[in-house]
């Protein structure tokens, strides 16, 4: 066990001498607290600290002591439905031992040690049998959503079991197995959070994150392994559009990541979560949830690691064969945590105070998302959707400009939307999706008419925002029929279609036939009308046939339990307009 002494002390960054044999990212005790530390950096005995805890009080002299082990988390049961701070520590637990607040130096097993869990063991693993790393032993049913797979942890050297215990039960403290080499296998396991666990392939991505938000899905879809960033000013929703899609998301497992937002945030989710039920399970979403809360009023060190904390969660659920979302709100408060060390360690700043391995640090989050093929050949995959705070909304600050570097998936928050509380308030003009083409076949094997109406509704958006500008000067009456006709459909759209309610029983969530169906049926009124008109028919004739206002409202009046409905409006729809058409059809118009 090597000791040093703190020779001086910034903030939470502290410098010590005669850490001699240490390595970086070691962890160390520091102070007579022995507050949790991190080595960041190292030379020739002399080490500055990250200290993940609040340090008030500590003085120059006190001893810092090395654990020679990087930063790790322990994996295994009892994972599932619980809270944690950046550095893996149960809050729950710390404020039955401590009190509603975190004080300093309290300490907890991360996994409760004394709880017996049931291990059923893989048939054919006995004494004797070959292994290799992430070779599935058995299984621990940890909730009734999510049943985990005891994995050999990756660095087991060894090649065979030299004892096993088979099926009992067990707490993550003992030994169920041994390996030639000596090597102990437990329940749990532990990984350093700056360390990806390996895989043994990666594949091209090509089925999406089905979210339950029109917006997203048909517009702009993210792919199970994706990366996606929601920019967004104060207010315009960031946090909202987390909470609907770690709610109604079809991955097996989500991990929600509270890095330097506000506590009410976080309340949120602690109170609605658990009287959520998931459409796919008919269970409480929480027992298909890890939440870590780093939030605004805990140490700022400790934000920088929660993001690691977080991938390094869903890695190991990942390997498993299970399909992982990660909400990171938000990665501005990341990266100004990033910020604050960087200048207590004096280093030269980058644009706008940012360090200048700012870009590096992103990438090596954002890159261990991925669709890959596990040690133990089960395909599993990490989709990252962190949210940006750009300072008043301003997109060209380093923060969102260096994201969109490595995400393919952009959401960009509109002002005028969210004021006019219209939700969620993605905007259609600067937002997109690089893995449209990618889900496409997904799609068509699905719904066969997705990629056309996708591409028809978004090219009529887009007029409508260049006829906006004319009506804006000469007003909408001086636009023919048909520019006309562009707004009233494009209005329909952003009212039927892309606007949600999430208080709403049955428009909170939308299944993906459900709203195709929408989005169909819009693009069909368009494409009649516009044949009509240009046989004659007046817009008023159109634009008051009553199927409008059912269409508008097909998000509200047919659950996606009852789609049948739908065809009910389609007769509506297909008789009002046999009316006009029998009426304005010129021979050989039709």
């Amino acid at each position: 066990m090597v000791e040093g002494k703190i020779t001086r002390i910034s903030g939470p960054i502290v410098y010590a001498e005669g850490l001699d044999g240490c390595g970086l990212y070691d962890v160390v005790d520091v102070g007579s607290k022995k507050l949790i530390g991190e080595i960041i950096r190292q030379n020739q005995g002399k080490a500055t600290i990250q200290v993940y805890e609040e340090d008030t009080g500590m003085h120059i002299g006190e001893s810092v002591v090395c654990n020679n082990r990087p930063l790790s988390l322990r994996l295994g049961p009892g994972l599932v439905g619980t809270i944690y701070d950046g550095i893996q520590r149960p809050l729950k637990e710390i404020s039955e031992k401590s009190g509603a607040f975190l004080l300093p130096g309290v300490r907890t097993e991360p996994l409760d040690t004394q709880k017996v869990w049931h291990f059923e063991a893989t048939q054919g693993i006995q004494e004797n049998a070959s292994i290799m790393p992430g070779l599935t032993l058995g299984t621990v049913k940890e909730t009734d959503s999510i049943t985990q797979k005891i994995m050999v942890p990756p660095y087991i050297r060894g090649t065979k079991l030299k004892s096993f215990k088979g099926t009992g039960d067990y707490t993550i403290e003992d030994v169920i197995g041994l390996t030639d080499l000596d090597e102990e296998i437990k329940l749990s396991q532990y990984w350093p959070v700056r360390e990806p666990r390996p895989y043994k392939d990666k594949l091209e991505v090509s089925e999406p994150l089905i979210t339950g938000q029109r917006v997203i899905d048909v517009f702009f879809p993210l792919s199970k392994g994706g990366t996606a960033a929601i920019p967004g000013g104060f207010g315009t929703g960031k946090t909202m559009t987390q909470h609907a899609i770690a709610k109604w998301c079809d991955a097996d497992l989500i991990v929600y990541i509270g890095c330097g937002e506000r506590g009410n945030e976080m309340t949120e989710v602690l109170t609605e979560f658990p009287d959520l039920i998931d459409p796919r399970t008919g269970r409480s979403i929480m027992e298909r949830t890890i939440l870590i809360a780093n939030t605004s009023n805990m140490p700022v060190a400790a934000r920088e690691v929660s993001l690691y904390s977080g991938i390094t969660l869903a890695e190991y659920f990942r390997d498993m064969g299970l399909h992982v979302a990660i909400m990171a709100d938000s990665t501005s408060r990341w990266a100004e945590a990033l910020r604050e060390l960087s200048g207590r360690m004096e280093e030269m700043p980058a644009e706008e105070g940012f360090p200048a391995y700012l870009p590096t640090r992103l990438a090596s989050f954002y890159e261990r998302a991925g669709r890959v093929i596990s040690l133990d050949g089960q395909e599993g995959s990490v989709s990252v959707i962190g949210a940006v705070s750009p300072p008043g909304g301003d997109f060209s600050e380093p923060v969102t400009q260096h994201t969109k570097r490595f995400i393919r998936c952009f959401w960009a928050l509109n002002r005028e939307l969210a004021n006019a509380r219209h939700y969620p308030a993605i905007g259609w003009i600067d937002s997109y999706s690089e893995y449209a083409a990618e889900v496409r076949d997904w799609w068509e094997k699905h719904n066969p008419i997705w990629w056309t109406v996708r591409a028809s509704a978004l090219e009529l958006l887009k007029k409508e925002e260049h006829l906006q500008q004319i009506v804006r000067l000469i007003g909408p009456d001086a636009l023919p029929d048909a520019d006309r006709l562009i707004l009233k459909v494009s209005e329909m759209i952003k009212n039927g279609f892309l606007q949600q309610n999430s208080f709403d029983d049955v428009d909170m969530y939308c299944s993906s036939d459900k709203q195709i169906a929408i989005l169909e049926m819009i693009m069909n009124y368009y494409s009649r009308s516009l044949v009509l008109i240009k046989n004659g028919c007046p817009l008023v004739k159109l634009v008051t046939l009553p199927v409008c206002d059912e269409i508008v409202r097909i998000k509200y009046s047919v659950p996606n339990t009852k789609l049948e409905l739908i065809s009910q409006i389609t007769e509506h729809f297909n008789t009002q307009f046999a009316e006009l058409e029998s009426v304005y059809t010129k021979a050989g118009a039709l």
